[in-house]
């Protein structure tokens, strides 16, 4: 491990006086004083205050959903499965009291993590609501649940396996309590009482009338390590695609193609996708439809390109396609002056007087309006052989639809 400097230089982003700035300096100070790198370590955020955490630190990161930041690291270690990685995961009370279960998992299984718990016994970013790890005696005050216990999130995570849970109330130990939890073989978790200025108090003295007392507990245990095996790649299971054609696409091209759910879209850029590669080419596929997957809006985003893709999506699309007034509405952003633009003659405007209308739709009805309207550019652009595209679909279960379909947009 080599030493270096855990944080950036950037300015802490927390309210005037918040407790989250000493955490997050202890938490460095442990990791360098323990030898620990920017290069060994890997920080797993959650969502609220504590999850302003990720520029601080000059180290890999990850930002995960809220409560889900442990799930997250354990996957982390598990897949790095190396002893001279340190991956800390820092949470508030809002994110473990919602996550709960994934703390309780990672200290069963006694996962090689350390959690960091910035309790400040509410949800600050949202207005300063009670969580489950709030006091009983800060509920009293607030008149607020005074009959519903707090979880304690210490004796929890002990009884659950941890190899080492601690709750810190002094700023004077944390650093040191910070770098017992780091030497653990296993989970470790320390909840760090966190003074929040803007919905709970202005002094520290304030906040330790209504706080849980220090404590530490230890389960010896061996944390859970990978059992590494061999086993054939998911690749070997892939049809390799060879080249049969050839293309004029002498650098890189983009494509949107836009409709609405059911109506092919995805199907179509695959489609399109695969007859790139059917043409030496490299290509990669987007898909985009709402959480509802039948309805709304469709997008799919092509790349083919000579030479290796290193990422998928377009920001600056060369040809687009749009099939119906979903796919219209939900990407005319993206639409510039410079673009091929082709749609649905339904669909003509105005606002792109440029464009080619053509009535796929009424061809070649509404599930393949988008690959007739594919054939159609295909053909019309003369950059790949149309028979890559009827290749493509060939092996497909519905390839006589799919030929139809692109037969329709040729007959055009």
């Amino acid at each position: 491990m080599t030493k270096n400097n855990i944080l950036t230089k950037m300015k802490m982003p927390f309210c005037q006086g918040c407790g989250h700035g000493i955490i997050v300096r202890s938490i460095a100070k442990a990791l360098e004083q323990l030898g620990y790198g920017k290069n060994d370590t890997i920080i797993v955020s959650d969502i609220g205050c504590s999850g302003l955490v990720d520029p601080l630190f000059d180290t890999h990161s990850i930002h995960g959903l809220h409560g889900r930041a442990p799930a997250l690291g354990v996957g982390v270690s598990l897949g790095l499965d190396n002893p001279n990685k340190k991956v800390i995961v820092i949470q508030g009370d809002g994110g473990v009291t919602i996550g709960l279960q994934h703390v309780l998992e990672a200290a069963r299984r006694n996962i090689d993590i350390t959690l960091v718990v910035m309790n400040n016994l509410l949800y600050g970013m949202t207005g300063g609501q009670i969580s489950g790890l709030s006091t009983q005696k800060f509920k009293e005050q607030r008149h607020f649940e005074v009959d519903v216990p707090p979880f304690d999130i210490v004796k929890l995570a002990h009884v659950s396996g941890a190899a080492y849970s601690a709750r810190a109330t002094s700023i004077k130990t944390y650093t040191d309590v910070m770098k017992d939890a780091i030497e653990v073989n296993g989970f470790s978790i320390v909840e760090f009482s966190s003074l929040c200025t803007s919905y709970a108090f202005k002094k520290l003295d304030q906040l330790q009338e209504v706080i849980e007392p220090p404590e530490v507990f230890k389960n010896e245990r061996i944390p859970v390590r990978v059992h590494h095996r061999d086993t054939k790649s998911l690749f070997d299971k892939l049809d390799v695609i060879d080249k049969h054609f050839d293309s004029k696409i002498d650098s890189r091209l983009g494509v949107i193609l836009a409709g609405s759910a059911g109506g092919g879209v995805q199907s179509a850029a695959k489609m399109l996708a695969t007859a790139g590669m059917l043409s030496g080419l490299h290509a990669t596929m987007k898909g985009e439809y709402p959480v509802t997957v039948g309805t709304g809006f469709s997008v799919a985003e092509v790349i083919l390109s000579r030479s290796y893709v290193n990422y998928t999506g377009l920001e600056k699309p060369d040809v687009v396609i749009i099939v119906s007034e979903d796919g219209l509405n939900k990407i005319k952003g993206k639409i510039k002056d410079n673009d091929i633009l082709i749609i649905d003659s339904s669909l003509k405007t105005d606002d792109f007087p440029d464009a080619i209308y053509v009535d796929f739709n009424r061809k070649a009805g509404k599930r393949g309006a988008a690959l007739a309207a594919l054939a159609y550019w295909m053909k019309k652009s003369g950059l790949m052989d149309i028979e890559s595209l009827k290749k493509a679909v060939s092996s497909h279960k519905y390839s006589r639809i799919l030929l139809d379909a692109i037969n329709a947009g040729l007959e055009i």
